[in-house]
Order: C-alpha cells, then sequence, then structure tokens
C-alpha cells in the first residue's frame, strides 16, 4: 500500500491520485471538525479543506508518510474563519446541557473512557472555555483529532516541546479539583462565557 507522501507527489502528474487522500482521511476529518462546529457547517468545511490542501499540494512535506496532521492543521485554520458558526454550535450545546439532554465528550486524558456529558461538561467546559485559543487548538486536535505529540506539532507548525508542556498544563487547569482558587464558575455561566470568549476574538480579528 502507497503512503500518503507517495500518492501526493504522483497527484502532481495525475491530478485523479489526490482522491485517494481524500478517500483515507475524510472519516477523521469528518468527526473533528463536526464536534467543534456541528454537522451543519461540517461539509463546508471539510470541503474547503480537502480544496486548500489540493491546491498546495506541491507543498507538502514528502518526508512524512502521513497526510492527516497537514489536513487538520488546514482544517485548523479554516476553521478560524468560521468562529461565527462555532458560537452557535456552542449556543446549541448550552440549550442541550439545560434541557439536561444526553452529550458525550472526551477528556483530554484519553486512556479514560468517554465521559458522561451532563455532569462533565459543567465541570469541564469553564475550564476549557478559560484557555487560550492557541490551547484550546492543541487540546481539539489531542482529544478530538485523536492525533499524537509529533502529529499536533506539525499541523500546527510549533515545536514538540511546546505541544507537550501545554498538553502538561491543559491536564493540570482540567484536573484541577474545585474549590478555593480553582473553583469552577456555576452553570449555565460555563457555555455563556466560552460564547463570550470566541465572540470577543470575532470581534478583535483573531483566529
Amino acid at each position: 500500500m502507497s503512503n500518503d507522501n507517495d500518492i501526493i507527489r504522483e497527484s502532481l502528474v495525475s491530478a485523479e491520485r489526490f482522491s485517494e487522500i481524500f478517500e483515507r482521511h475524510i472519516a477523521a476529518l469528518s468527526t473533528y471538525v463536526a464536534r467543534r462546529v456541528g454537522p451543519e457547517v461540517s461539509d463546508d468545511i471539510i470541503s474547503e479543506t480537502f480544496l486548500i490542501a489540493f491546491r498546495k499540494r506541491r507543498r507538502f512535506d514528502q518526508d512524512r508518510a502521513s497526510a492527516l496532521p497537514w489536513l487538520m492543521g488546514i482544517a485548523t485554520r479554516v476553521l478560524s474563519q468560521h468562529r461565527r458558526e462555532q458560537a452557535s454550535h456552542w449556543r446549541a450545546l448550552q440549550s442541550a446541557y439545560a434541557a439536561s439532554d444526553d452529550v458525550a465528550i472526551d477528556d483530554v486524558d484519553r486512556s479514560v473512557t468517554r465521559l458522561d456529558a451532563s455532569a462533565e461538561v459543567e465541570r469541564l467546559y469553564p475550564r476549557i472555555a478559560a484557555l487560550s485559543a492557541a490551547d484550546r487548538e492543541v487540546l481539539f486536535l489531542h482529544a478530538w483529532g485523536d492525533l499524537t505529540y509529533e502529529e499536533i506539532a506539525s499541523a500546527l507548525r510549533m515545536p514538540i516541546g511546546t505541544v507537550r508542556s501545554k498538553l502538561s498544563r491543559i491536564r493540570t487547569k482540567l484536573a484541577a479539583p474545585s474549590g478555593g482558587r480553582h473553583a469552577d464558575p456555576p452553570p449555565p455561566k460555563p457555555a455563556a462565557t466560552h460564547i463570550r470568549f470566541v465572540e470577543q476574538e470575532i470581534a478583535h480579528g483573531h483566529s
């Protein structure tokens, strides 16, 4: 079976070969993007991601066997252009939590089994909302994109040591016991806080 770098190299001569990259990674990309913005707009983001990847395939690092981190990096940058859709999705989540609907999320440590949303979302989302935009991207690629440290570093174009330190810091923040200086805001403020944070990023033009 050909590696992704072989397929992309051959696609420079025969463009139709790039469809194999789509077939290999569409499931992983779709899952990641849908978790970030919801299924309603994920198809558009996925389509734009693969279109950009096709146009920029000459820039792919041929030393890498897998194109998934590269695609995740493109998807993350496309997602930054859809902050308003993301904020709308968080509003929908807030309504779901208020109605006690069952929603499941992955904890930052993937060795932990999938968590029940009703209690865990209220516990973790205030802390996720308090993270910097850069830290949230690392968190989402790790917990929702299922990327390794090295793959996250490649996707976000940062040193692997930075990824390790960020995830270590994030784990500490998310695992901190409630009470004292680590006390969480009372629900439903968490989701609302995150929405306001995202909208502030939109207003100030941050990605």
